[in-house]
C-alpha cells in the first residue's frame, strides 16, 4: 500500500458519493430507457414498459431530490459539511495551477503546478483534497444536478410548465433543455468512470473514493516511501487491454448518445426538430446499447469498491480481534462522521 492509497474522504462523503451514484445510474437507465425508446427496447422491458420505467425514473428523481436536500442540510449543521465546503471552494493556489498549466500546455512553463499533480510524486498530505481541475468536476455535476432537478419537476406537473411558459414551443424547448443537459452530464459521467476506473495506479478502482480516512493507516512503517510510492507500483496484467477497450467503448456510446440525441424523434428531441436516424440505423442503435453498456460497466465498478471496503473492514476487525486476544485488552476503533 502506498500515499496514493489514503483515504481523503470522511465516512459520510463516500456513502453519498454511492448512494448518488446509484441514483444517477438509475436516473440514466430509466431516463434513456424513454429517449432511446426503440434502441433500448430491452431495457424498457426489463423496467416494466412504459409505465414501469416512468415509474422508476420518477422515484429515482425524488430520491434525487432527497439526496441533494441532506447533502444541502450536512454542509449547513456539521463540521464536516462545512469542512467539506471550504475545500471545493477556488482559491489564488487554483488560478495560479490553472494559469500555469495553461502556460505549460502552450510550452511556456517547465512543468505543471504541484497542485495539479497528484500523482507525480508529491504525499497526500502534500497536495490538496482536490485540485482545481477536480473542483471544476464538482461545480459542474452540481449545476447540472441542480437544474435536471428543477427543470425535471416542472416537466413531471404539466401545470407548472405551462404556468412558466405559455406557448407549445416553450415548453417543447423546456422538455428538450432537460433531455439534452442529461446527455452533457452521461457525456461527462462516461469519461468519469473511464478516467477514475482504468487509472494505472488504481485500477480497477479509486480505494479513496469508497474507503473512508480513519479506515487507512497513514503510515506504513515497513513500506514508508519519500513520495507517494508510486515507483513502486506494478501494473496489472489486464491493465493494459482492459484499458484500450473500455476507452473504445466509452468513445463509441460518447458520441452515439450525442449523434442519436440529434438525430433520433421523440422525447428529448421533438419530430418538428428531428433530422433523422433512428432504430433502423444499425450502427446508432448499437453505438447506444455500447453506451449503456459503459455505464453498467461504472455501476458494477461502484458496487466492487463498495466490496472492497466491507472486505476491509472485515479485515481490520480481524487484526483488532487478534490484538485484542493477544494483549488482553480492548481495541477502540475509529468513529468518522
Amino acid at each position: 500500500m502506498t500515499n496514493l492509497d489514503h483515504g481523503k474522504f470522511t465516512r459520510m462523503t463516500t456513502t453519498f458519493h454511492t448512494l448518488l451514484a446509484l441514483d444517477v445510474f438509475i436516473l440514466f437507465f430509466s431516463g434513456y430507457g424513454l429517449m432511446f425508446n426503440d434502441e433500448l427496447w430491452w431495457l424498457v422491458t426489463l423496467m416494466g414498459g412504459s409505465t414501469g420505467v416512468t415509474a422508476v425514473h420518477r422515484i429515482a428523481g425524488l430520491g434525487l431530490v432527497a439526496l441533494i436536500v441532506f447533502w444541502m442540510l450536512m454542509m449547513l449543521t456539521t463540521s464536516t459539511g462545512r469542512g467539506n465546503f471550504r475545500e471545493i471552494l477556488l482559491g489564488p493556489d487554483d488560478v495560479a495551477a490553472a494559469i500555469q498549466d495553461f502556460k505549460f500546455v502552450l510550452g511556456m512553463a517547465d512543468e505543471r503546478h504541484p497542485n495539479a499533480r497528484q500523482f507525480a510524486g508529491y504525499k497526500s498530505d502534500e497536495v490538496p483534497l482536490l485540485s482545481y481541475i477536480g473542483k471544476g468536476v464538482v461545480y459542474i455535476f452540481s449545476i447540472e444536478l441542480t437544474l435536471l432537478t428543477i427543470s425535471g419537476l416542472l416537466i413531471w406537473s404539466k401545470t407548472g410548465v405551462m404556468q412558466y411558459f405559455a406557448t407549445k414551443t416553450a415548453a417543447m424547448a423546456f422538455v428538450v433543455f432537460h433531455g439534452l443537459l442529461g446527455v452533457i452530464m452521461l457525456m461527462g459521467v462516461m469519461f468519469h468512470i473511464f478516467e477514475h476506473g482504468f487509472h494505472p495506479a488504481f485500477y480497477p478502482v479509486e480505494v479513496k473514493a469508497f474507503i473512508p480516512r480513519k479506515l487507512i493507516p497513514e503510515e506504513h512503517a515497513d513500506t514508508e516511501h519519500d513520495s507517494t510510492g508510486i515507483s513502486q507500483l506494478t501494473l496489472a496484467p489486464s491493465w493494459g487491454w482492459a484499458t484500450n477497450v473500455m476507452g473504445v467503448l466509452t468513445v463509441i456510446g460518447i458520441v452515439s448518445v450525442l449523434v442519436g440525441s440529434i438525430f433520433d424523434e421523440g422525447y428529448p428531441v421533438p419530430r418538428e426538430l428531428a433530422v433523422g436516424g433512428g432504430p433502423t440505423d444499425l450502427l446508432l442503435t448499437v453505438g447506444i446499447n455500447v453506451g449503456i453498456l459503459v455505464l453498467f460497466i461504472g455501476m458494477a465498478l461502484q458496487m466492487y469498491g463498495n466490496l472492497m471496503r466491507v472486505r476491509w473492514q472485515k479485515q481490520l476487525e480481524a487484526e483488532a480481534r487478534a490484538t485484542t486476544a493477544t494483549d488482553g485488552g480492548q481495541v477502540d476503533h475509529p468513529n468518522d462522521d
